[in-house]
């Protein structure tokens, strides 16, 4: 299987969950809230208003458990609901100013952790990284924008 088509796809997909694995574990903050929140904030800042049932299908999340989330959400203020401007009676959650610069401030604490980690590298290693991600992120963003365009649970063929 090594060297075939399938096995460098393996292979990939073995060292980008290595990749996430790491920067999860060990390089993100860990204040309380989890990667759920994060990413349905985030989500919202992204993509705007949004209804709750269609929040939890993309969050990969039961209806339920998405509003118990954003239920806290909005008690912390960092999300809120509001009327469909063309029909009255959908709601849509969006992401408030607070939970903005909520998502703002983590960004940068969790740039600055990364950049004083990449610090401790020799140039060498540093160059061979910036390198690799240059080539790699435009990849993996065009995986992504697959993986968003076709609904879970779908093989690919």
């Amino acid at each position: 299987m090594e060297g075939t088509p399938e096995g460098r796809r393996h292979e990939a997909a073995v060292a980008l969950i290595d990749v996430v694995v790491v920067m999860l574990r060990h390089l993100s903050a860990r204040e309380g809230m989890s990667l759920t929140t994060v990413s349905t904030l985030g989500r919202l800042e992204r993509e705007g208003p949004v209804r709750l049932t269609l929040l939890a299908t993309a969050e990969g999340i039961a209806q339920p458990s998405m509003s118990q989330l954003v239920q806290r959400l909005e008690r912390q203020g960092l999300a809120t609901r509001l009327r469909h401007p063309e029909d009255g009676r959908v709601c849509l959650v969006a992401i408030t100013d607070a939970g903005r610069e909520l998502l703002a401030e983590r960004h940068r604490a969790a740039e600055a952790r990364i950049a004083d980690l990449l610090g401790t590298l020799p140039a060498e290693n540093l160059r061979a990284l910036d390198e690799a991600l240059r080539t790699a992120l435009p990849i993996v963003r065009q995986v992504a924008r697959a993986a968003t365009a076709r609904p879970r649970g779908r093989p690919v063929p």
